[in-house]
């Protein structure tokens, strides 16, 4: 899984967007309330230490397994302390990856097992960059 660094995130002026009160039904449709219960700003809710966040483009099927897929885009925070089973960004060996952090066998894993777990050790130039805190998708159709 390679990554395309995008830049970090610079704060910008709040863009808030409605936020209703009804849940959207993923199964049987139901009439939607139209009643808004506030406003939203989403880089507030996904932006906990806006200087040291930065975001990044994924390329590869390696974690597939938790959900990251070709093409989403990473929020990456470097103030999150990584801790074992945190999805990270990593700078191995100069190649910026993807990874699940295994701190108790020293290892960083893919979520896909046609990928093998790249081991951490004295021969190995490892950097952790930042914790994955989220990742979006689009759905959009360009086809």
């Amino acid at each position: 899984m390679k990554l395309r660094y995008l830049g970090d995130h610079k704060n910008q002026i709040k863009l808030e967007t409605p936020l209703y009160l009804s849940k959207v039904q993923a199964g049987f449709p139901s009439p939607a309330d139209d009643y808004m219960d506030k406003r939203l700003d989403l880089t507030e809710k996904l932006i906990k230490h806006p200087a040291a966040t930065f975001y990044c483009r994924v390329s590869g099927n390696s974690m597939e397994g938790v959900g990251i897929f070709d093409g989403d885009l990473l929020i990456v925070d470097r103030a999150v302390t990584p801790q074992n089973g945190n999805v990270v960004v990593a700078v191995v060996d100069g190649d910026m990856t993807c990874k699940l952090l295994d701190t108790i066998n020293k290892n960083l894993l893919s979520a896909n097992e046609k990928f093998p777990p790249i081991k951490i050790g004295e021969d190995v130039e490892c950097l952790i960059e930042g914790v994955v805190i989220h990742s979006i998708r689009s759905h959009v159709c360009t086809g």
